[in-house]
């Protein structure tokens, strides 16, 4: 929930925290949570990644209506030593660093209207506290998002931030974790949606291809539609051991002086799970020419 070069709203704290004032969500907002999360929690087992569905039980997340920041915090500092905080909407790069450098996941506090059950543009309550908040019960997980917000730090001094948000975007929004029984969702942006929970397994259309760091960082990425391209680690010890143990300066330097990837693209140095048929980004194409 980052973003550079946006106001802070009035009544935002300097950190630009703000108040969940969990007594103000209306019968409509508790019922379409349960809507949100009954339809999540009914097709994920089985396809989300085995320690989301714990997190879920670990928090007491299967309490009915929108969860109360303060009584998650306690349960998610008891296990890791997170909390849960409010801001109005995105926030600025640098705010959003610091916040998780210290443990602090930020999280919207409006709900989705029924006309957008499949589809917004701005995280709400939902996405980010259904879709990233229980992994954070997650020891390697919570340390890994810790390390990202400290690089983050360190990339915004770089300037830096656009190749590290790649890292975010393909792992902790839109990342596939490989186990013994096949790949599972992890990523907080798929999920929370029911659309993208079928179609980064299912569909035959995108790639799905090994994780890999530089290659990772130098890839384009879809804001507007599913992704062509999903990143498989191996394991969150893994995406944890590569991101702390990484010297990310000269990885930056080096970036500068390579192109970008296109979303669709598939290199020969590659670990290919699945080569994407790349069929519904054409047909979206094709749409939108209309």
């Amino acid at each position: 929930m980052a973003q550079t070069d946006i106001i802070a709203p009035q009544g935002t704290a300097a950190d630009w925290t703000i108040a969940q004032d969990w007594a103000s969500y209306t019968t409509q907002d508790h019922a379409m949570w349960d809507r949100l999360f009954a339809r999540q929690t009914q097709m994920l087992p089985g396809r989300a990644v085995p320690e989301f569905l714990e997190g879920l039980d670990i928090l007491r997340m299967t309490k009915p209506g929108i969860p109360d920041f303060a009584e998650l915090s306690d349960r998610l500092m008891q296990r890791t030593g997170w909390q849960v905080i409010a801001v109005p909407g995105l926030v600025p790069d640098k705010v959003f660093f610091d916040h998780l450098a210290n443990r602090r996941f930020v999280a919207g506090r409006f709900i989705r209207q029924p006309d957008q059950m499949d589809y917004l543009q701005e995280p709400d309550v939902f996405h980010d506290v259904f879709g990233h908040v229980p992994l954070l019960a997650n020891p390697v997980f919570a340390d890994y998002m810790q390390a990202y917000g400290q690089g983050g730090l360190r990339a915004d001094a770089l300037g830096s931030i656009e190749q590290l948000a790649r890292l975010y975007w393909y792992t902790v929004e839109f990342g596939l974790i490989r186990q013994d029984d096949g790949l599972k969702l992890y990523g907080a942006g798929i999920v929370s949606s029911h659309g993208e929970s079928e179609f980064a397994l299912d569909d035959p259309s995108p790639n799905r291809l090994g994780f890999d760091l530089q290659r990772l960082m130098r890839t384009r990425y879809r804001i507007d539609d599913y992704q062509q391209s999903y990143f498989v680690i191996d394991s969150f010890e893994q995406l944890l051991r590569m991101t702390a143990e990484t010297d990310f300066a000269p990885l930056y330097a080096q970036l500068e002086g390579l192109p970008d990837i296109e979303t669709d693209t598939i290199l020969p140095t590659d670990r290919v799970f699945h080569r994407g048929t790349q069929d519904h980004a054409t047909r979206k194409k094709e749409e939108d020419a209309l």
